[in-house]
């Protein structure tokens, strides 16, 4: 597919520099430099938090940074670490092993979100270099 677009002219100077020095072409560095900084695909997350995800895109600056802010509660680290120490020693029931399954799944989900919320900052314009910078 092709596009037209305008680009400012600092922008094409910047971008043709670069391609010089890097010996690539012009069009594939702005190819690249689009591709680099849309927010992140959310086909490739698991189907049952696509919709979560989605909506991420819609939230303001401060809840973004809330989300990417956030953790899992003490308590549910403490059970989980209590757990993964059980597992490891081979002492846990049926329900203790289906409680880590679900605590390790809540763990991975909430990565994933603040790992998007994240990106969304990014993408607009509110880059994250340290996590002092998550506090509003």
């Amino acid at each position: 597919m092709q596009l037209t677009i305008d680009l400012p002219e600092s922008a094409v100077v910047r971008l043709s520099r670069l391609a010089e020095l890097t010996n690539q072409p012009l069009s594939e560095l702005v190819i690249q430099s689009i591709a680099g900084n849309l927010p992140p695909a959310i086909d490739t997350a698991p189907a049952q938090m696509q919709a979560e995800l989605l909506t991420l895109q819609t939230l303001s600056v401060d809840r973004l940074r809330q989300i990417a802010q956030s953790q899992i509660d003490s308590d549910q680290q403490e059970r989980h670490l209590a757990l993964l120490d059980r597992n490891q020693e081979g002492t846990l029931t049926e329900a203790e092993q289906q409680e880590l399954r679900d605590l390790a799944l809540a763990a991975d989900q909430l990565m994933l979100k603040k790992a998007h919320a994240c990106a969304i900052l990014r993408w607009l314009g509110q880059p994250i270099r340290d996590l002092n910078q998550l506090s509003p």
